[in-house]
């Protein structure tokens, strides 16, 4: 058998199966999914208990993968983009009762109108795609994408369902965003978030930050969408559903608050203590408890018409209920990410936890590594 490489960081001893269950992903992963490079971390009641990482930084095996090291987590910063607008509701600056094209007028074109910024953010706007054939390219034009989608006749009744907006969400949140704060959700997280509390995480990775950046391992099989339609097709399948034709550059420099966010497991999960503390960063109110609670109640509950489940979705979040791939309380409230990665928080215990990797799955929610650690974690607790 394969040996584990060494790993770093903190774990008290209540903490030891955890680190047994890490240090087994490595050598004796299921479905064979060893890892090359992850780390695990979690808060409680807003304090770091636990932070482990092990393996290398690039796939030859050669760059050790440290405190520093940086990981592309996907869909896994849709949670943070959740706060990100939560922030803007407890501002006053949006309500989630409020109509998107209040704020936005062209969104309301082709039957929009109506669509509120609480269901936009649980993916009921019927544009999970784009509905005609577009060049990967346009991803790197901002303004490109939001003049379509907000032209773009839904591809379902808005309100009446959720389909999974991979990407375009995104773009929605991040305009509506723009529009109501001023700034890129980018900048925002960068100057409330990410100096003032010392986080790694960054929506627009500045080219001097790229050598950080873990090599990923892409999935050796496409996830599992269960019947294709012309809205999974649209959502995920289309040659022009997924920015390219660009290169990794300007990928992580570009904004795109639902796709690239790039951070540390340890503060993904200091960025989720948020949510598990009743509103708190660092002991330091960021957000209401009233606006907390309207971010996490349930929008709709369903068969997802691009994910191959029944989903319950909060403002932005994926609720746990029904999932329970964030530990056991139906009430938690995280995401995951393309590959593997997991962000969430759950309040019945104050504890916020976050995974990334550098092997990445098929597995778009509950990844069969993050659900080890996650059951070993509240074993423990």
């Amino acid at each position: 058998m394969t040996q584990a490489p060494e790993i770093h960081g903190l774990c008290p001893a209540r903490f030891n199966a955890v680190k047994n269950a890490f240090a087994a992903n490595f050598v004796d992963a299921p479905e064979g999914l060893n890892e090359l490079a992850a780390r695990f971390s979690l808060t409680i009641d807003g304090e770091v208990a636990l932070d482990l990482w092990a393996g290398s930084a690039d796939l030859a095996g050669t760059k050790p993968f440290t405190e520093d090291t940086l990981v592309p987590v996907f869909s896994t910063g849709k949670a943070v983009m959740a706060l990100m607008i939560a922030r803007c509701v407890d501002k006053g600056l949006l309500s989630y009762e409020d109509r998107v094209a209040d704020h936005w007028p062209a969104f309301g074109a082709a039957g929009k109108d109506r669509l509120t910024v609480g269901q936009l953010m649980s993916h009921q706007s019927g544009l999970p795609g784009f509905s005609d054939g577009v060049e990967p390219a346009i991803w790197f034009d901002r303004q490109a994408v939001l003049d379509r989608l907000a032209a773009q006749t839904p591809l379902w009744a808005p309100g009446t369902a959720s389909g999974y907006h991979p990407i375009t969400i995104g773009y929605l949140a991040g305009e509506l965003f723009r529009i109501v704060d001023g700034r890129s959700m980018g900048a925002a997280l960068r100057e409330d978030f990410a100096q003032p509390f010392d986080l790694d995480l960054w929506i627009g990775l500045p080219e001097s930050e790229h050598g950080r950046v873990a090599q990923l391992r892409k999935p050796a099989a496409a996830p599992d969408l269960g019947p294709i339609d012309p809205i999974k097709k649209a959502a995920f399948l289309d040659r022009g559903s997924a920015p390219g034709g660009r290169g990794s550059t300007e990928w992580r420099m570009a904004e795109i608050p639902s796709a690239n966010l790039h951070g540390t497991a340890r503060d993904l999960a200091r960025m989720m203590s948020v949510v598990a503390t009743g509103g708190a960063l660092d002991e330091l109110p960021v957000l209401s408890q009233q606006t907390l609670a309207e971010a996490m109640r349930e929008r709709i509950h369903g068969p997802d018409k691009v994910l191959p489940y029944v989903m319950s979705w909060a403002a932005g979040f994926t609720r746990n209920a029904g999932l329970n791939v964030f530990g056991p309380n139906p009430e938690a409230v995280g995401h995951c990410g393309w590959g593997g990665s997991l962000a969430f928080a759950d309040p019945a215990t104050g504890v916020s936890a976050a995974y990334v990797m550098t092997r990445q799955s098929p597995h778009l929610i509950g990844d069969p590594r993050a659900l080890r650690l996650v059951e070993a974690l509240y074993a423990a607790l």
